[in-house]
């Protein structure tokens, strides 16, 4: 579903402030994964999901969604193939619309909507029942203006926004760091859930161990724009946070 192909990125190019990120990385997702990213600051992780969004291009090498090259295709025509959260809940909806509209955006993500537009009850009658699964309490007040949720509830409506049509890969950039660990959890459960449902090809990043170990069917570490780890679920049943963690110390010791 995914694959990136000798991928080379490199910011601030021939100045004092050169940074080197990737370095002929390559890396292929099978479809239905779900990949687990861990990875200190400056890894390559947030320039990995860049990458695959189309957000910043590549210097060298392509990058491949289900076999067809979207090198160079811009962000908002790939954005028709890839749902992505990001980590700050503010991100991903729109604080003025009310809940039913932010859904109704996202149901027509890649169609051509014009100036007007109208939601049916048909339409309003299929959001409170999706709404329903994030267990919530939403699916009553789906005329509330979104700007006045809490942050995880703005957290698992972006999650249900970015899966609503079913996406060929879903990008999860530290999607719960901002929540406290119990709305934290419970946004997890519900990521967890979509992807077995619709068997989403998935990578997720995250900084907590527990969370990369018990999450997933593959866990990767990366380190210096490398893959350093990548194991399969049935490695993963092996490990715990304190092997995981040595070996995350093992790699910075030697950098």
């Amino acid at each position: 579903m995914l694959k990136l192909e000798n991928i080379s990125k490199v910011f601030n190019k021939g100045t004092v402030n050169e940074k080197v990120i990737f370095d002929n990385f390559n890396l292929n997702v099978k479809n239905g994964e779900f990949v687990v990213i861990i990875g200190s600051n400056g890894s390559g992780k947030s320039t990995l999901m860049n990458l695959i969004s189309g957000k910043i291009k590549p210097d060298a090498g392509k990058i491949f969604i289900d076999n067809v090259d979207v090198s160079t295709q811009v962000e908002h025509l790939r954005a028709k193939q890839i749902g992505r959260v990001f980590q700050d809940p503010l991100m991903g909806t729109a604080s003025n619309m009310r809940i039913y509209e932010n859904l109704a955006l996202a149901s027509k993500k890649g169609n051509k909507m014009g100036f007007k537009w109208c939601i049916s009850r048909h339409e309003l009658s299929k959001y409170k029942k999706i709404v329903t699964t994030l267990d919530l309490g939403l699916e009553n007040n789906l005329n509330a203006k979104v700007g006045l949720l809490s942050g995880g509830q703005r957290q698992a409506l972006t999650l249900l926004m970015a899966t609503l049509k079913k996406p060929k890969i879903l990008l999860l950039d530290e999607h719960t760091s901002a929540l406290d660990p119990k709305t934290a959890q419970k946004v997890l459960l519900q990521t967890d859930n979509v992807i077995k449902k619709d068997a989403l090809t998935t990578l997720m990043i995250t900084h907590n161990m527990n969370d990369a170990i018990k999450l997933g069917t593959r866990l990767i570490m990366l380190s210096g724009g490398k893959i350093i780890f990548d194991i399969s679920r049935e490695e993963k049943e092996k490990l715990t946070s304190e092997i995981l963690l040595k070996k995350f110390s093992e790699v910075e010791n030697c950098l």
